[in-house]
Order: structure tokens, then C-alpha cells, then sequence
């Protein structure tokens, strides 16, 4: 009689995490600041603040939005701040830094609402391969909040880990 097949990784207990999960809703666009410099260098604010008024807004609804400049060029902290200023009533999300920095950010807010002690004692793989764009800063994060109450995290897949941290078990007298 053959032995019925088991899976062990099922039930082993572990909890995969895909950082795929937290991926941010809605599409990215970037506001590059470089295509309203005068000559490539400066921004004159009068003409700044003019072409601001005139952007299409509207084209940012539902979307996230990265704020930056691509050019090597000094640009104020108030020009920016004009940028989200004019977003803010179409775009979800705004972040002052180019897609990179958009992504880290997106992460970082979205691991602030997971509850660590959910996962006291836990075995924990948080799942390596991903098709979206998840920056190292997420798995970096998710670390940092589950260390101190998993009983262990691994990186990859459940049916091949590599081991990042294991709960030192207690001595025993």
C-alpha cells in the first residue's frame, strides 16, 4: 500500500509573507521639475508658478505621484512644495523623490499598519521572487519589525530558505 503523499511545508506552521501584497495601489507618474528649468539650470518662479497653473491636474486622479528634479540643478524647497500643493486634490499619494523613493516610502506606510506581536513565536518566510518592484528597504523593514517577536524569518520560498534569524531558545538550568 503506498503511503498517501504529505505536504510538510503546509504543515509545518510557517506563514509566508509576500511583500507583493503591499504593493501600492494605483499607478506611479512622475513630475520631473527639469522640464520647466530655464535652460536647463534655473527655475524663475514667476514662470514656474504659471505653468503650474496651467498643468493638467487632472491626469494625476486616482494615481500616485513622485515629485523630482533629474537635472543637476539647485531647486527650492518651495517649488516642491507648489507641486504637491496643486496634486494633492487628484493624486492618492505624493512623495518628494523619483520612483525609488516612492516605492521605500509606499512600503515603509504600509508595514506601519502590520501588528508585530501577531507573530509572536511565529516561523515566518518572507517570500524572495517577486514581479513587481519591491525595494530592499521593505524586506529590510519587515525584518527589523518581526525580529523581535518571530521564533524565526527566512527569506525565499517555504520549500527553500535561506535563514536570517532563529529565537535563541532558553537555557536551561
Amino acid at each position: 500500500m503506498e503511503k498517501p503523499l504529505v505536504n510538510r511545508v503546509a504543515s509545518s506552521g510557517i506563514i509566508t509573507l509576500n511583500l507583493e501584497d503591499y504593493f501600492p495601489v494605483g499607478e506611479l507618474k512622475v513630475f520631473d521639475i527639469k522640464a520647466y528649468l530655464f535652460h536647463g539650470l534655473i527655475l524663475k518662479e514667476k514662470d514656474f508658478r504659471t505653468a503650474l497653473k496651467e498643468h493638467d491636474w487632472e491626469q494625476y486622479s486616482g494615481k500616485n505621484l513622485a515629485i523630482h528634479c533629474s537635472a543637476d540643478a539647485i531647486i527650492p524647497i518651495w517649488a516642491y512644495m507648489l507641486v504637491a500643493n496643486y496634486a494633492q486634490p487628484y493624486a492618492n499619494m505624493i512623495v518628494e523623490g523619483d520612483e525609488n523613493t516612492f516605492y521605500a516610502t509606499a512600503y515603509h506606510k504600509a508595514l506601519a499598519a502590520i501588528v508585530p506581536s501577531d507573530f509572536d513565536d511565529k516561523r515566518i518566510v518572507i517570500k524572495g521572487c517577486s514581479n513587481k518592484p519591491v525595494p530592499v528597504s521593505a524586506y529590510v523593514e519587515l525584518t527589523r519589525l518581526l525580529r523581535p517577536f518571530a521564533k524565526s524569518i527566512m527569506y525565499g520560498e517555504p520549500c527553500s530558505t535561506v535563514p536570517i534569524y532563529k529565537k535563541p531558545r532558553p537555557k536551561r538550568n
